[in-house]
Formats: structure tokens, C-alpha cells, sequence
């Protein structure tokens, strides 16, 4: 009998290590077809609602980009904080954080008020990020808590922390006792890049922060010192490099990263608060950063790639009578093929025969 063995490489193949996301992305469509066929829907369809209609002309760009953009920052956050093995589970919270402390500042703006304030509401949303991701460093710093649970767990404090704001003392009293803040302001609004698109600063502000994020992981002594202290704690102990600030460096980018985004997500396409805020981007960036590699470039791709997902699931809805959970199963089934491909960056496929005892 034939039997399929896996053998440890030498060393990781680069080749695989390239190829995989590529790999992972082939099943994901040929998995992706056979669901359309199951379901009764012509699979070129389907497959053109995802991957050709987001990309067809400027309006579709500029939606991509809105998508991506939360989705870019956050996960450039995780990133930084799973190459230095610290597990930030709870962007989302984070997220929701940023979009509250900027919605108030934002809810401050008068008439009179200067275009000033849109640096003062994204500054807001940063610092409120880092303050709820500073409080997952606290607890893992001082009582050794677990940094997965905890930020987990504050994901759902944020949201009924939205929920009881959006319901009760920031609820708008001219909005017909719907759960939303006042519209803000327009003066405090993220400039939009074009006439008649949604594409914003945002995007921009995006790139930057890929640019400085990959200076300071790739050419910084602190970001060697955090990824050094992520591969080989033991070595950087001896190093003398210290675990306690690369937790905290960790959690504060990324937190305040996530709250960059929520301060985007309110004061850009929003407009207010309502309790539809979380969006799911702080788990979805998860995927986002590991299908690029937690490279800062490569998860320009990759959101880009999910954002696809995001809006194909939207007009699939709509065109194809398809469910919503669809964009799910297709971040599921993506995130899923690159870690079975993942394996053989450090494993070669062997045949071999069963031997008789």
C-alpha cells in the first residue's frame, strides 16, 4: 500500500515560501467554483462578482480602497506584534475604541471650527486604540494574564460600550430614536481624493504607514530587538534585549493602528457612530497579515485581495441571491489552503510503500 509521508527539509524553501499564498488562493477559486455549482449559480458568474467586478473601472477601485484601508492598518499592527510573538487577538476592540474616541472629539465641532480638526480626531481614534491595547499589555506585564483571552474578551467590552453610548447619552435626539450619534461635522470629515468617489486620505495615510512600519521593522535596532526576542526568546534574553518593552512596543503599534482605523472608519465613510461599527476587519486583518506573510508589502496585497472578498460577497448577495456568511467561507477557506500549503515550506511530500512487519 502507497502511503504519503512528510519529510523535514534541510532548510525552508524559499520557493514554497513565495509560491504558497499563490497555491492557497488556486484552491481557495476551485473550491469557491464547486460551491457555486452546488448551489445551483453559474460559477463564471461567481467567480466574476469576486474577482472582476471590485477591479472593473474607477468607482470599483475606489470602493476596493475603502475596504482596504482599515484592513491594510490593522493588520500592519498584528504584524509587529505576532513577528514578535505576542498573540493580539482583539484588533476589533481596539478598532471600535479608536472610532469612539474619535467620534468625540469629532461630536465637538462647531460652525466655527477649522479643517485643524481632522488631525485632532485622528489622533483621538490612535490614542484610544493604544489605551485598550495598553490595557492587555498591563495585565500580561503585571499578573502574566493571557494576551489572547484578554484581548479577546475586551472585544465585546468595547462593543457594549458602543452600544450603551449609541443608545443612550451620545444618542442623537433628532434621530428618531434610531441608535446613532449626531452626523458629524463636515469640516471634521477625511478628505476625499476625487470628485463623486469615496476613495480618501485614508488610503494615503495607509501607505505611509506601510513605508514606516517596514523602516522600522527592517532597519530599526528596536524592531530587530522585537522580532529577535519573537524567533528566539532565550537569545534575546541573553542580548540582553528586554521582553517586557517589546510587549509593550508590540501592543501600542498595534493598538494605535487599529484605532487609526477606527478614527478613518467614523469620520470617512460612516459619517457617525451606530452600533454597526464593528465590522469584523480586526479579525478579518488576522488572515490579512498571515496570507502576507506579516510583511508590510505583502499585506498591501493581501488586503486588497480580502477587501475583493468583501465587496464579491456583497454583490453576490444582491446579484446571486447568495448568503452574506459567503465572504466568510471565502476568508475561511483562504486562510485555511495557506496553512495546509504552509507546510511545505518546512516539509517535502514523500511516497512510499507500506512495509509487512
Amino acid at each position: 500500500m502507497s502511503l504519503i509521508k512528510l519529510e523535514v527539509r534541510p532548510q525552508p524553501s524559499r520557493a514554497f515560501a513565495l509560491a504558497s499564498p499563490l497555491i492557497a488562493l488556486a484552491i481557495t477559486v476551485v473550491i469557491g467554483v464547486i460551491m457555486f455549482w452546488l448551489l445551483g449559480k453559474d460559477p463564471v458568474k461567481g467567480l466574476q462578482v469576486f474577482f472582476y467586478e471590485p477591479i472593473k473601472n474607477a468607482y470599483a477601485w475606489s470602493e476596493l480602497s475603502v475596504k482596504a484601508t482599515p484592513l491594510i492598518l490593522i493588520a500592519l499592527g498584528l504584524a509587529v506584534c505576532f513577528r514578535s510573538n505576542v498573540w493580539n487577538i482583539g484588533a476589533e476592540g481596539q478598532f471600535v475604541v479608536g472610532a469612539l474616541a474619535a467620534g468625540w472629539v469629532a461630536m465637538q465641532a462647531g460652525p466655527d471650527t477649522g479643517r485643524w480638526i481632522v488631525v485632532a480626531v485622528l489622533v483621538a481614534g490612535m490614542l484610544g486604540g493604544m489605551v485598550w491595547s495598553g490595557i492587555v499589555a498591563l495585565l500580561r506585564d503585571r499578573f502574566n494574564a493571557n494576551e489572547i483571552l484578554v484581548s479577546l474578551m475586551l472585544v465585546y467590552v468595547a462593543v457594549m460600550l458602543l452600544s450603551w453610548l449609541v443608545y443612550g447619552p451620545w444618542k442623537d435626539p433628532n434621530g428618531y430614536n434610531f441608535p446613532q450619534t449626531i452626523t458629524f461635522e463636515a469640516v471634521t470629515k477625511i478628505p476625499r481624493l476625487f470628485d463623486g468617489l469615496r476613495a480618501n486620505a485614508g488610503s494615503l495615510i495607509a501607505l505611509v504607514a506601510m513605508g514606516l512600519l517596514w523602516v522600522f521593522m527592517f532597519r530599526t535596532y528596536r524592531g530587530f530587538a522585537m522580532q529577535v526576542g519573537g524567533l528566539a526568546p532565550a537569545a534575546a534574553r541573553y542580548a540582553g534585549f528586554s521582553s517586557r518593552t517589546s510587549l509593550w512596543t508590540a501592543l501600542l503599534i498595534s493598538g494605535a493602528m487599529a484605532g487609526l482605523a477606527g478614527g478613518l472608519e467614523a469620520a470617512g465613510p460612516l459619517g457617525q457612530l451606530t452600533p454597526y461599527v464593528p465590522a469584523g476587519y480586526g479579525f478579518a486583518a488576522i488572515i490579512v497579515a498571515f496570507v502576507g506573510r506579516l510583511h508590510p508589502v505583502g499585506i498591501v496585497f493581501s488586503a486588497l485581495l480580502m477587501s475583493m472578498f468583501y465587496i464579491g460577497g456583497e454583490l453576490a448577495q444582491s446579484r446571486l441571491g447568495l448568503p452574506k456568511a459567503l465572504t466568510g467561507v471565502f476568508q475561511g477557506l483562504l486562510l485555511f489552503s495557506l496553512l495546509a500549503c504552509d507546510t511545505l515550506i518546512h516539509y517535502r511530500i514523500r511516497w512510499g510503500r507500506e512495509q509487512s512487519a
